[in-house]
């Protein structure tokens, strides 16, 4: 399934209004573009082109902007769009711009609101693994804390699109495998700079996360985001390999390199009042693929929609919105971003499964659901600019901040 090589080599036709496509799950793209519409790709950078079209689409027409990426060019390299931290949001301008990318979309779902938890800060924090530069930033929260859609059968949210150190993108899955080692006790990590910890677990939380609360990660359970928080909590940082200080509540606050904050709910709060300080602790941690144990520079999270250039099964084909793609194509040396457009007369979008056979007509392998709606965002440089622009029109108006993106960067 997701993850595999697949070197078909195929030559994929280029597809700018093309009117000879048959319908698949109800979409089909239009011959006719819109007054300003781009008719072909447009090089955005050498190896990056852009282009615009319609889709007619089972509830009306919509509007698709899309970057095709030659992953093998030498002068092009991909990353992770973020601002800083874990816990934090910014606009996808913003954050290609501050790091120079020269085009980008929107990433994962992320943790939007608290309302089920009033006084509860919500973090901003993405639910998938994160991966920027072949930095580890995250893991995945419980399937059932997850923020978005419901998940297509057999996906969970381990499931990224990643771009490995041999420069090929994939579909793959990453787990967290971690350990906390006293000389009385090893205790299993249950998770690393998450809005939400398996229920009974210990979970890290390091510099990377920011200075948001952590309470969040003691609140809903792995079934129900919307659950009361525990009232069973302790909290233990740790600084150079000991103990310095512990809490019943989780706290708040930057954290410093060189130290890591243990947060625990039921059991493995239970666990954590045995640490004394100046205590000994050792916390290892990190992500292991499924696939065949290449190296990420960047993951993102969100769902598979694509696999073998076949729809997964059980994809929704009834609810349609403003939606953010990327899909993979010869072989994983090709990348392509999709972004809908949010304005009032495209705002009918597509359903999954519309996304999953728009992938495929324009040559996708493998395709990836990202973050949809007001969180739709495709920029890209113009011709001579040093900075990019936003494409689409988001849905809500304007750029909503989120967590992270797939950032393409040229030279």
């Amino acid at each position: 399934m997701a993850g595999r090589r697949r070197r078909r080599g195929a030559v994929r036709a280029v597809l700018a209004f093309l009117t000879a496509f048959g319908a698949l799950t109800g979409a089909s793209l239009a011959g006719a573009a819109p007054a300003g519409a781009v008719q072909k790709g447009v090089r955005v950078a050498p190896g990056v082109t852009y282009e615009e079209f319609d889709i007619k689409a089972a509830k009306g027409v919509t509007h698709a902007h899309v970057l095709r990426v030659d992953l093998g060019h030498p002068q092009v390299r991909v990353d992770l769009l973020h601002p800083g931290a874990v816990a934090a949001r910014g606009r996808i301008s913003a954050m290609a711009n501050s790091q120079g990318a020269v085009a980008g979309v929107n990433g994962d779902f992320f943790n939007i609101t608290e309302t089920q938890h009033p006084g509860v800060e919500a973090t901003g924090a993405s639910v998938g693994p994160a991966i920027a530069t072949g930095r580890t930033l995250k893991a995945a929260v419980p399937n059932g804390q997850r923020f978005g859609p419901a998940l297509p059968p057999g996906t969970t949210t381990e499931d990224v699109f990643g771009v490995g150190t041999d420069g090929l993108a994939r579909l793959d899955r990453l787990t967290l495998r971690g350990t906390v080692r006293t000389a009385e006790a090893q205790l299993p990590l249950g998770g690393l700079n998450q809005y939400a910890l398996p229920v009974g677990s210990v979970g890290a939380f390091t510099s990377d996360w920011g200075s948001v609360s952590r309470v969040r990660a003691t609140c809903g359970t792995d079934t129900d985001r919307a659950a009361p928080c525990s009232t069973d909590t302790y909290e233990v940082t740790v600084r150079d390999g000991e103990v310095v200080s512990a809490a019943d509540t989780p706290g708040s606050g930057p954290i410093a390199a060189g130290t890591t904050v243990l947060v625990g709910r039921e059991a493995g709060a239970q666990q954590l009042r045995k640490f004394s300080t100046g205590e000994s602790v050792e916390i290892e941690h990190g992500l292991v693929a499924a696939a065949d144990g290449v190296a990420y520079r960047l993951a993102v999270g969100g769902y598979p929609v694509l696999s073998g250039g076949q729809p997964l099964p059980g994809l929704d084909d009834t609810t349609s919105a403003v939606r953010t793609a990327v899909g993979i194509a010869d072989g994983g040396r090709r990348m392509l971003l999709l972004a809908l457009d949010g304005a009032a007369a495209y705002r009918s979008g597509l359903t999954i499964a519309e996304v999953a056979g728009t992938m495929r007509k324009l040559g996708a392998e493998d395709a990836f659901s990202l973050d949809g709606g007001g969180s739709s965002t495709l920029v890209a440089r113009t011709a001579g600019a040093s900075a990019v622009s936003v494409r689409n029109h988001p849905s809500g108006g304007a750029e909503r901040p989120v967590p992270n993106g797939i950032g393409v960067f040229s030279g």
